[in-house]
């Protein structure tokens, strides 16, 4: 088969370098009694996302991947809305927005006079921080080099091991060659891994990064007493997490994985990259990792990835804020089933319509398509699905100066 070629398109420059494939507005709001007032302010509003985080007290990792999602490569610009009394500060992310280059306002409902006149004075600045986006925002050329893609798997059967995982993978083998980043998360779906993690390590210190990631995961399961697999993974045909961890790691392709990063941390350069969303052993033991699909996506999206894949053999109907998400699927009457909902038969490798290598080929051709314009079937339904929650994790590199 020939090299593939991919086309190019038209994103969005942000003042640090990076490129976005959609030019959103995004409405953050700092506690859960903000959230009904937030939604209603981007209710029928363009282009216009939202999300928040239900604590009245803060947390250093959800403080820490607001800031990180408040600044991602699709958003350019924020509203940061707070109820009055809690402690994660509106303000103080606007601040750090603006220290971005990007325009951001906020405020507090306490003071705007409460639900319908906070509503109005929220629509009000949505529009005009629209309207100043569109017409300041650079335009600049984009391709597939310039992206980041996350992919994560959920309800996983036995087509996803066989199908639907090696089709991401071919598709990562492209674009790492082609210049740019991939990202795969769910270190507690490796279990079993740890020689071939270390095996496809790019350098030593990447051997290293894998060999640790792998080793917390496997003390986080050990100490909750449960391993990443579901009766829905045994209804679908899995019968071990060692199965099914071989299934879910052969979305990584076959380049060497160049390390680890942490959530809200972006890859250090191009190549594939393995994050972990597993909570540090702290006092309060480990707390708890990815309660659902959206709260890995959010991981993802909080490392940069414009694009997200994802990854399903007995089917889903999520979504994702900021990014828009493309489903997967090895299973065919999956893909029958709920056609309005996924976007990729994979399944055609296993019924042998299609090789591995033209699936991963078709699939990076959509992802382009789907980075120029193109609505995902999530998005053409609506879906934003998103979710933060409280939990411990430090990353020194980036904890200093992100606590609003």
């Amino acid at each position: 088969m020939s090299e593939p070629t991919f086309p190019t398109w038209t994103g969005y420059l942000r003042p640090d370098g990076r490129k976005g494939v959609r030019n959103l507005v995004l409405v953050i709001y700092t506690v859960e009694c903000a959230k009904h007032v937030a939604h209603a302010i981007a209710a029928e509003e363009p282009d216009t996302h939202v999300l928040g985080f239900p604590g009245c007290y803060d947390n250093v990792y959800a403080i820490r991947l607001m800031l990180s999602l408040a600044r991602h490569p699709n958003i350019g610009a924020v509203l940061a809305v707070g109820l009055g009394c809690e402690y994660t500060q509106p303000e103080k992310i606007a601040e750090v927005v603006r220290a971005s280059g990007r325009p951001a306002d906020w405020f507090f409902i306490q003071q705007s006079g409460g639900t319908r006149a906070s509503v109005a004075r929220g629509k009000a600045i949505v529009a005009q921080l629209r309207t100043q986006i569109a017409a300041e925002t650079p335009r600049v050329p984009m391709a597939l080099g310039d992206l980041t893609v996350g992919c994560e798997c959920g309800g996983s059967d036995a087509t996803s091991g066989l199908a639907g995982n090696p089709t991401v993978g071919a598709f990562f083998d492209l674009l790492v060659d082609a210049g740019g980043k991939a990202v795969i998360e769910e270190t507690i779906e490796m279990i079993g891994l740890r020689d071939h993690l270390v095996a496809r390590a790019a350098s030593a210190q990447a051997a290293n990064e894998l060999a640790a990631a792998y080793d917390k995961a496997v003390r986080y399961c050990r100490e909750v007493r449960q391993y990443s697999v579901a009766p829905g993974n045994f209804a679908g045909g899995l019968t071990t997490i060692e199965e099914k961890s071989l299934g879910a790691f052969a979305k990584s392709g076959s380049r060497p994985i160049q390390g680890v990063i942490r959530v809200a941390e972006p890859p250090r350069g191009p190549g594939l990259w393995v994050l972990d969303s597993v909570p540090d052993e702290h006092f309060m033991q480990f707390g708890y990792t990815n309660p659902n699909d959206t709260e890995g996506l959010m991981d993802l999206i909080s490392a940069g990835a414009q694009v997200l894949l994802f990854v399903t053999g007995r089917g889903s109907v999520i979504g994702s804020a900021l990014a828009p998400l493309i489903k997967v699927t090895g299973n065919q009457a999956t893909y029958r089933a709920l056609a309005d909902d996924m976007d990729f038969d994979a399944g055609r490798v296993l019924s042998g319509e299609l090789t591995l290598e033209q699936a991963g080929h078709e699939l990076g051709a959509l992802v382009a398509a789907v980075a120029a314009g193109q609505l995902s079937k999530p998005e053409q339904l609506g879906h934003r699905e998103y979710f933060i929650m409280y939990k411990h994790q430090d990353t020194p590199s980036l904890a200093a100066g992100c606590r609003a």
